[in-house]
């Protein structure tokens, strides 16, 4: 029983720490696609950048995978380490100074997002269209938390309502698409992994 038990502790711990690192990358790897050309001499495929990061990708990539207790252990992680002044693992920096900043509220939607996806994920079978639901309410969990601390910094006086309405477009409107983009890609690779895993 003790053996099980560290054996489960040890893997999610190990899913947890696969998860804070796939997110620090994520953060500075711009998301692409790969799309077709209508030239087929010199270069048939090309890269489109999506205007956003993979970086919220990782922690529902581990929800999928691993569940809900990793992810939300890596995102915890990730947020804290970024919040050090020692540890800048944020787009813009790091610090407390980040508080402040108006899309610190979605990095802090990380943490429920990773959350929501890996309790949903492991609610019923893997199938692509769970994982895919999983994904998108993670998602929506995160723009949740986004706007409602953008909300407080404009009720702080913080963001002022033209500057409030432009970062709701910024963050919350224009990234959708992209964000989809890599939901779906996330949904395909953990459909994946978690039948590669057989669990």
């Amino acid at each position: 029983m003790v053996d099980r038990l560290t054996v489960a502790i040890s893997t999610e711990l190990l899913w947890a720490l696969i998860g804070l690192l796939l997110t620090i990358g994520g953060t500075f790897l711009p998301a692409s696609v790969a799309v077709p050309s209508r030239d087929w001499g010199h270069q048939a495929i090309q890269m489109h950048a999506l205007g956003i990061t993979y970086q919220f990708g990782a922690g529902l990539l581990v929800g999928c995978v691993a569940g809900k207790n990793p992810a939300t252990l890596s995102q915890v992680a990730y947020v804290l380490l970024g919040l050090t002044p020692w540890f800048p693992v944020f787009s813009k920096g790091g610090g407390l100074g980040y508080l402040a900043e108006p899309s610190f509220g979605y990095i802090l939607g990380f943490i429920p997002g990773a959350w929501i996806c890996g309790y949903l994920a492991f609610k019923a079978v893997p199938k692509l269209e769970v994982l895919l639901i999983s994904c998108l309410t993670g998602l929506l969990s995160i723009h949740i938390t986004g706007l409602l601390y953008l909300g407080g910094l404009r009720l702080l006086g913080v963001v002022n309502s033209v500057d409030f309405i432009q970062l709701l477009l910024k963050f919350s409107v224009e990234a959708l698409p992209g964000q989809f983009a890599v939901v779906c890609a996330v949904t395909i690779l953990a459909y994946g992994l978690r039948h590669l895993l057989f669990y």
